[in-house]
């Protein structure tokens, strides 16, 4: 009964169809000429002026938005620079522990060889030393256990496999934690690659914006100390200031002298040298110089000058020395900017730090109130 009424009943049309088909011919027809009128109207639209693309941005809007992508950059730029120091650290690990292996394997081998030895002599006697025989077990678990009874017999034969069963397991203990660092290698150098990928696309969408500008606007807005000029991290090493006395040449002068002078010890008077003298370098990602450096890079290698010995990224940097208040601070201090410690330079008095800001804007002085202040720490 259900099936009679329902092949009686008149199909519901689709609510596309009332637009493209369906209907009587002259039905069709108007639909068509309605359907080319919108499209007139549309396309007078967009001649009067009314449907027009979004306007440009403004150099300032494209400044705040290329700004924003640097420090996204940065904050991806202390992820990759922390996973490709764990990636080096995991590398010499997994080094050391396969030389480690093949050593303690060379002298299992020597073992081996000397039970071998010993079976065959006692083959040839008439029988096998049940604590030789155990050496052929093909399970190695039966064997290690049953080693470590044969240890307590004391007999010669028993502690050359006693011997050889701790070799066996610690050959087997190094080879376990050898694999868990290629793995731990493995998913460190697969992050490693995704934080690359997100610095480059970052910067990428940076570049793609600043090319929109002129190269009047783009000057405009270096000399604001913003954005730089696309076209290079070298190019800002033509300039010798930003509006707000930031130098950008290396040298020891009498600013210089006086920065260190003015230093907490020696070792933050050779930081501060370092970093003036750095200063006109161009600002390159992943790099802790000589030729190029970025943020936590260009602070590592001057405290390096020093005789201190940083961590790699400011998440790390942070905490290589006591906290120092921001009215307390002295030259050769590390001063860190945003909520989320993404960037860090060294303080050289006069409220001002030495650091190495994004692509297209080299190592140069800069006020510290320039960014939003986070923290200060002095090295120790």
């Amino acid at each position: 009964m259900t099936a009679t009424v329902a092949s009686h009943r008149k199909p519901r049309q689709h609510p596309l169809a009332a637009l493209t088909g369906g209907g009587s011919r002259s039905a069709r027809t108007a639909r068509t000429a309605a359907t080319l009128a919108l499209a007139g109207a549309a396309t007078a639209a967009g001649l009067d002026g009314t449907g027009q693309a979004a306007p440009q941005p403004t150099p300032a809007q494209v400044k705040g938005r290329v700004d924003a992508l640097y420090q996204e950059a940065e904050v991806a730029t202390q992820s990759y620079n922390g996973a490709k120091e764990a990636a080096e650290s995991a590398r010499e690990e997994l080094s050391r522990l396969q030389d480690e292996a093949a050593r303690r394997t060379e002298k299992l081998n020597a073992s081996r060889t000397e039970l071998g030895t010993m079976a065959a002599s006692q083959y040839r006697a008439g029988g096998i030393d049940p604590t030789v025989r155990l050496l052929l077990s093909a399970d190695p678990q039966r064997y290690l256990d049953g080693a470590a009874v044969l240890q307590r017999t004391g007999s010669h034969q028993a502690t050359a496999v006693a011997g050889y069963a701790r070799r066996l397991g610690s050959v087997r203990q190094i080879q376990r934690r050898a694999e868990d660092t290629a793995e731990r290698l493995a998913d460190t150098e697969a992050a490693l690659k995704k934080h690359r990928v997100t610095v480059v696309h970052k910067l990428g969408a940076a570049e793609q914006l600043l090319s929109r500008l002129t190269a009047e606007q783009r000057q405009r807005m270096a000399g604001r100390g913003g954005a730089h000029a696309h076209g290079g991290a070298g190019q800002g090493r033509a300039h010798h200031g930003t509006g707000h006395g930031e130098g950008l040449r290396g040298g020891t002068g009498p600013e210089a002298a006086a920065a260190a002078a003015q230093a907490a010890d020696p070792r933050a008077a050779r930081a501060v040298a370092f970093a003036y003298a750095a200063l006109g370098k161009p600002y390159v990602w992943g790099a802790t110089g000589p030729s190029g450096f970025d943020c936590s890079g260009l602070t590592q290698a001057a405290w390096k000058a020093g005789g201190v010995a940083l961590p790699r990224t400011t998440y790390t940097q942070i905490s290589s020395g006591p906290r120092v208040d921001r009215s307390q601070l002295a030259p050769g201090d590390l001063v860190f900017f945003y909520s989320g410690i993404s960037h860090v330079g060294l303080y050289v008095g006069d409220g001002k730090m030495i650091h190495a800001p994004h692509p297209g804007a080299p190592v140069r002085i800069a006020p510290i109130d320039q960014m939003p202040f986070a923290a200060a720490t002095r090295p120790a």
